[in-house]
């Protein structure tokens, strides 16, 4: 996608003989646009962890990356072999509510079973990651796709008027290789000329909506209004919004969807106002072996400053600002949960419907 007119990826590869990885790091955006290099796996353990990066499918990557890179470190004398495997458990434990991660580091291990040199296997997980990326971008493209669909038809119905969408935090490009889910379909929907406008949700604490958002949507010439978290309900009893799209971090065999706190309650207000709410996610967001998610997908807990502080640009400077008292305890959980009830329907790279077994068959 864009950034000031020029194409760019999430995460890419350094042009050299045992390449880095090379990321846009997020905690920046979006004042001040940097790319970080990133060539050991404890970096990519600290970029995940601390969000330099962040989005289930771009989190889900950059795992399977950190998987080469472990191997790259102990090719160049810098990790013992024999701590590889602590080293990929590292990787798994950095965020625990998004399934893509493990799914990405198990799809480049199981390529690594075989009596190979330590070179074979650097390169055999190297282009394994390299082929996780790109299949991103790809099934990205198709939710786009399959989601456009919808926003068509809404638009015939409104007689070609603009179509309002909801989204929360930012399952745009940023959060994957390219493209994004939620915002796939909106982005094929404004290149194809339909009239759409997108609700942001600042998403608070971290105010991905706000910083990650609404900067993807500038920077393709979307257009869209930021809105405080609260708002969504008011504009969907007054008929403001058509459809909410959020993107998803895991969702359970019968539906039930963990996303960016806050997502529960604007599916509620969806369903007591009648708009459809969608989930856009990959297959690869679907956790096969976790029957329900009420209860048993594990919700990360944050640091409470990240409720106590909001970080932003003072004076030309990013600058951390304390919003209450310094003593006051915070509970930071970056997830919820939304019934599989309230969900419309689930936009993936393999169509649209609301029975997950559906895409199972189509494994």
């Amino acid at each position: 996608m864009k950034v000031n007119g020029i194409s760019y990826r999430t995460i890419w590869l350094t042009e050299q003989n045992s390449p880095a990885v090379q990321i846009i790091d997020q905690r920046f955006l979006p004042h001040k646009f940097e790319v970080e290099t990133i060539s050991s796996y404890c970096q990519m353990v600290q970029a995940i962890k601390e969000m330099h990066l962040r989005g289930a499918g771009l989190i889900g990557v950059a795992g399977a990356f950190g998987v080469y890179l472990a191997y790259r470190d102990a090719l160049a004398g810098k990790l013992s072999e024999a701590l590889i495997p602590q080293a990929i458990n590292e990787l798994l434990e950095t965020r625990p509510t998004a399934v893509n991660l493990k799914w990405a580091i198990d799809s480049v291990t199981s390529k690594l079973k075989g009596d190979f040199t330590l070179e074979k296997k650097t390169q055999v997980a190297l282009d394994a990651a390299r082929q996780i990326a790109d299949d991103d971008a790809r099934r990205c493209r198709a939710i786009g796709e399959y989601g456009l669909s919808i926003i068509e038809t809404m638009s015939q119905k409104k007689n070609g008027d603009v179509v309002n969408i909801l989204t929360h935090c930012n399952a745009g490009w940023l959060a994957f290789t390219d493209y994004g889910s939620a915002l796939s379909p909106i982005y094929l929907a404004h290149q194809k000329g339909i009239k759409v406008h997108v609700w942001v949700d600042e998403t608070r604490p971290r105010n991905q909506g706000a910083m990650l958002t609404a900067w993807e949507l500038l920077n393709e010439g979307v257009p869209h209004t930021l809105i405080a978290d609260n708002t969504g309900g008011h504009l969907m009893q007054s008929g403001l919004v058509d459809m909410v799209i959020t993107g998803a971090d895991r969702i359970a065999m019968n539906g039930d969807t963990a996303n960016k706190i806050g997502t529960y309650l604007k599916a509620l207000a969806a369903s007591d106002n009648g708009v459809p709410f969608y989930v856009a996610a990959p297959t690869s967001t679907i956790d096969w072996n976790l029957d329900v998610g009420l209860g048993k997908i594990p919700i990360e807990e944050r640091t409470g400053d990240e409720v106590r502080y909001v970080s932003g640009l003072y004076q030309g400077h990013l600058a951390d600002v304390l919003i209450s008292p310094a003593e006051t305890p915070a509970l930071n959980l970056g997830f919820d949960v939304t019934p599989a009830r309230l969900i419309t329907g689930f936009i993936t790279e393999k169509g649209v419907a609301r029975d997950l077994e559906i895409f199972r068959m189509k494994q």
